[in-house]
């Protein structure tokens, strides 16, 4: 009976999870600088509303949401597992060098032409898909160098966290040599790219997202007793018949994944790896089993919830919204320094 009340009290915090999401993005549809009613939303949903209506749901407010609900789960599910495997409350795919490494492979792209600046102050990419790609691979780079570093000299949990944090440090010193060498538009356009902005996002990429996201999810899940060994320390996992070394760096690669292609589509959005996770520890504490699917749906809804808030707060200027869970994340990641500290 305690282990089913155990269980039911998992399903409803993934439940009210769940109701809180879809309440915000059904808000977040509804409000802009060109207001709908709830009765014009669900009718542009379903196929029966204005033209006009129809337009703004499935053309412009739509394609933002999913984005944010695909990257928000996208980037809490890899921070959960980091967290695990790594056994540190502060890992992230960022502490792995993920975000940095996609800003030198974008600001690259761009000043070899792939992006500028108008001069009518408009901000654009000539070729995004090539700064996407470049993003991507810069990001990969980052972690392949890592796990290979790891694989060849048996790096310790602790050891790849600080060669994630060196790597961090490299591709920072890359982008502002890069950007040292740009003009005025290119500048413009790598500062621009570097701003977290769910709305350069489309359906096409949304669904590439959904493709890679899916399957690494359900390789977490399916993996969800390797984690809870793992938390508990090497020793006990090794003791179970998990192999850890292996396990740990395919899970790293594949969290990894799944947040470069999140960020080389959206730009760099930090700390919902950090923030997510732990509000979830918090409330339904760290068994794997509940906490990688409620960690995505946490995710979700924070992502979701900083981006109606970016685009709401000054409207009808539009703030990026990685700005937004920058001020949510800096407090959280002090408070959990402290917290560690504490503990000593």
């Amino acid at each position: 009976m305690d282990y089913e009340g155990y269980v039911a009290r998992k399903l409803s915090i993934g439940l009210l999870l769940l109701l809180l999401t879809l309440l915000v993005s059904l808000y977040s549809l509804s409000h802009g600088s060109y207001y709908l009613s709830i009765r014009e939303v669900l009718g542009a949903l379903v196929g029966r509303g204005s033209e006009s209506a129809s337009l703004i749901v499935w053309k412009v407010r739509l394609p933002r949401i999913v984005a944010g609900l695909l990257v928000g789960a996208a980037l809490a599910v890899a921070g959960a597992v980091m967290q695990g495997f790594l056994r540190n409350p502060l890992a992230t795919p960022f502490t792995m060098g993920v975000s940095h490494g996609a800003m030198f492979g974008a600001s690259f792209a761009i000043i070899l032409g792939a992006g500028y600046a108008e001069s009518t102050g408009r901000i654009s990419l000539g070729n995004p898909y090539a700064v996407v790609l470049f993003a991507f691979i810069g990001s990969m780079v980052a972690v392949g160098v890592i796990l290979l570093l790891a694989r060849l000299k048996g790096l310790s949990p602790e050891a790849i966290i600080l060669a994630g944090v060196a790597m961090s440090s490299f591709f920072v010193a890359l982008t502002t040599l890069v950007q040292y060498f740009a003009d005025e538009l290119q500048l413009a356009a790598m500062v621009y790219w570097s701003f977290g902005d769910l709305g350069r996002a489309t359906w096409r990429e949304n669904a590439i997202m959904f493709i890679v996201f899916t399957p690494v999810f359900v390789y977490f899940v399916v993996k969800r007793w390797d984690l809870n060994a793992s938390a508990v320390g090497e020793e006990v996992a090794k003791s179970v018949g998990v192999d850890v070394e292996r396990v740990r760096l395919i899970s790293t690669f594949l969290a990894a994944l799944i947040t470069a292609v999140s960020v080389a589509f959206v730009g760099v959005i930090g700390f919902i790896g950090l923030i997510a996770p732990h509000a979830i520890r918090l409330v339904a504490g760290g068994d794997y089993r509940f906490l990688i699917p409620l960690s995505a749906l946490a995710g979700a809804l924070l992502l979701v919830t900083a981006d109606a808030v970016a685009r709401l707060i000054m409207a009808p200027m539009m703030l990026p919204v990685g700005v937004v869970t920058s001020f949510l994340g800096a407090p959280t990641f002090i408070y959990l320094l402290i917290r560690m500290e504490g503990r000593r």
